[in-house]
C-alpha cells in the first residue's frame, strides 16, 4: 500500500472540511498597514477569508485596508473603542474558520508564514495551537541594539514551554470558544493569558500545542527609549493585571533596590574593590543582549556604529528594568480594586 498517497487523501479531505480565516486588530496603524497587506497579498497559500477590527483609527488604516479588497478575501469590521482583546475576539466571532491564524499590524509576514503555521492543526486533529516565530526587522543602530537587548533568538526557545505572542500563532476555534477567548478585562499581555489558558486545556488532556519556528514574522522594536519605556510600562502594568511573573518582578526589585544600594555602599564604606563584586552580575545581566547582537548584522560597516550598539544595550536594559518596576504596582491595584475573572480555570473541550 503507497501509504504516503493515503495521508496525502487523508490530510486533503481533512482539508475540504475545514475553513481557515485570518485576522487581526489595528488602530492609527496607517504608516504600517502596505507593509503587512502587500506581504499578505504574496502568500504562497491564501487564507480562505480575512477579518480585520479596526478599534477606530482616526488616520487612513481602513483607506488602506479597504484598498486590498480587490487582492485578498477581506472584511474590514470598524468597532470604535474597543481594545486588543475585544477586537480580537469580535474578528474571530465574524470569522467562519474552523481555524484561525493571528497576526498584527507594524509585521511583515514571510511569503511561507500562513501555509506553514496552519500545517499542524491540518495534520494532527489534536492540535489545540501552533506558535511562530518572528524575527527582528530592525533599520538603524539603535533599533538593532533594541532587537539583541529584548527578542530572543531561535536557539533560545523551549518548544515545551514557548508562548507565542499574537502576532505569529494559529488555533482551532473551538479552542478559543473552550478558554472564552482573549481576556477582554485585560489590554495588555492579553495574548499571554490567551497561550497559558491553552495550554491549561493541552495539559488537562484535550490536546497538543505545537511550535513552528520556521513560520515566520519580521517585528520592527520600538525606535526610541520613550516608546520602549512606555511598551514595557504596560507590560508590566498587564502583569500585574493578570498576576504573572511574581517571581521574576521580585527578583527585579530584590536587584535594584537591595542587592545593588548593598553592594555600593559596601564599596564605599569598606574598600571600593568590593565593587568589583558588581562584575558578575553585570556580566549576567548582559550576557544575552551582547551574545544575541554578535549573531545581528549590522546596520553600517563602521566600528562607531557598533560600539553604539554595544553602549545601547546597557540603558535599554535599565530603561526597561524602571518602567517595569513603575508598571507592576500599578496593575497590582487595579487587580486589588477590581477582582477581575481567575483565568486559571478554564472549561474543558466538549
Amino acid at each position: 500500500m503507497n501509504y504516503d498517497r493515503v495521508n496525502s487523501i487523508q490530510q486533503h479531505t481533512l482539508e475540504k472540511h475545514l475553513m481557515i480565516s485570518l485576522i487581526a486588530t489595528v488602530l492609527n496603524e496607517g504608516p504600517n498597514m502596505h507593509r503587512l497587506m502587500r506581504s499578505l497579498v504574496a502568500q504562497t497559500r491564501l487564507p480562505d477569508e480575512i477579518v480585520i477590527v479596526d478599534g477606530g483609527s482616526r488616520d487612513d488604516t481602513v483607506a488602506i485596508l479597504n484598498s486590498y479588497a480587490d487582492r485578498l478575501p477581506l472584511r474590514v469590521l470598524v468597532e470604535p473603542g474597543c481594545n486588543i482583546s475585544e477586537g480580537r475576539n469580535r474578528a474571530i466571532a465574524a470569522a467562519a474558520g474552523d481555524i484561525i491564524a493571528v497576526t498584527d499590524a507594524g509585521v511583515v509576514v514571510d511569503p511561507h508564514w500562513f501555509e506553514r503555521i496552519i500545517q499542524p492543526l491540518l495534520t494532527d486533529p489534536s492540535c489545540l495551537m501552533v506558535g511562530g516565530f518572528f524575527t527582528p526587522d530592525y533599520t538603524n543602530t539603535f533599533e538593532r541594539a533594541m532587537s539583541a537587548t529584548v527578542l530572543p533568538l531561535a536557539d533560545e526557545i523551549n518548544p515545551a514551554s514557548f508562548l507565542p505572542t499574537s502576532r505569529s500563532v494559529a488555533f482551532r476555534k473551538s479552542a478559543w470558544q473552550a478558554i472564552e477567548g482573549y481576556p477582554e478585562w485585560l489590554d495588555f499581555c492579553e495574548d499571554l493569558i490567551f497561550d497559558l489558558r491553552v495550554k491549561l486545556l493541552a495539559e488537562n488532556g484535550q490536546g497538543s500545542i505545537a511550535f513552528v519556528p520556521d513560520a515566520l514574522v519580521a517585528f520592527r522594536p520600538r525606535g526610541s527609549l520613550r516608546s520602549f519605556f512606555k511598551q514595557y510600562y504596560l507590560y508590566a502594568r498587564g502583569d500585574g493585571k493578570a498576576d504573572l511573573w511574581r517571581k521574576r518582578h521580585a527578583a527585579r526589585y530584590l536587584t535594584y533596590l537591595v542587592a545593588l544600594p548593598v553592594m555600593l555602599l559596601l564599596g564605599w564604606l569598606v574598600h571600593p574593590l568590593l565593587w568589583l563584586l558588581l562584575l558578575p552580575g553585570a556580566y549576567l545581566y548582559l550576557r544575552q543582549p551582547y551574545r544575541r547582537l554578535s549573531k545581528l548584522h549590522p546596520t553600517s560597516n563602521s566600528a562607531l556604529s557598533t560600539l553604539y550598539s554595544v553602549l545601547y544595550i546597557p540603558l535599554i536594559r535599565v530603561v526597561g528594568d524602571v518602567a517595569k518596576m513603575l508598571g507592576y504596582p500599578v496593575g497590582w491595584w487595579w487587580r486589588l480594586r477590581n477582582h477581575p475573572p481567575d483565568w486559571k480555570h478554564v472549561r474543558m473541550l466538549k
